[in-house]
């Protein structure tokens, strides 16, 4: 998960036609792919969904989570408040919104478990469990 970051915003994507939590609004994210770090990931998926650049040196890891949903995951959520390109919707097919919102004023349709990993980055609460 990359929280980009920008006069105390967050950028925020709506989910849509992706069968999970369809309508609500998540973080630029993704999965590990094979022969890939968990920072690039981060990278490539911030290139992927929201046409920006992050340098590794720009990502920091603000907080982890294991979490218990319809499966088990742990997630790592990284900050960065530097970037090359504007935040552009790249994925309009499984994203029907990519808004700036103030972190004292999150949308009521976000997913709860990003919310809280929002609420833990900023009270410097490095890992966490949700769902168990």
């Amino acid at each position: 998960y990359v929280i980009l970051m920008r006069d105390g915003k967050t950028l925020l994507s709506r989910r849509l036609n992706t069968g999970y939590e369809d309508g609500n609004y998540g973080l630029v994210a993704g999965h590990v792919e094979d022969n890939e770090s968990v920072t690039q990931a981060a990278i490539r998926e911030a290139k992927e969904e929201a046409g920006v650049d992050i340098k590794p040196e720009d990502l920091k890891v603000v907080t982890t989570m294991h979490r218990r949903q319809d499966d088990i995951r742990v997630d790592f959520f990284f900050v960065a408040y530097a970037w090359e390109g504007e935040p552009t919707n790249m994925e309009p097919n499984v994203c029907s919104d990519l808004s700036w919102f103030p972190l004292d004023n999150l949308p009521a349709n976000i997913i709860p478990y990003i919310k809280h990993a929002l609420e833990c980055s900023q009270k410097g609460i490095i890992y966490s469990e949700w769902g168990w």
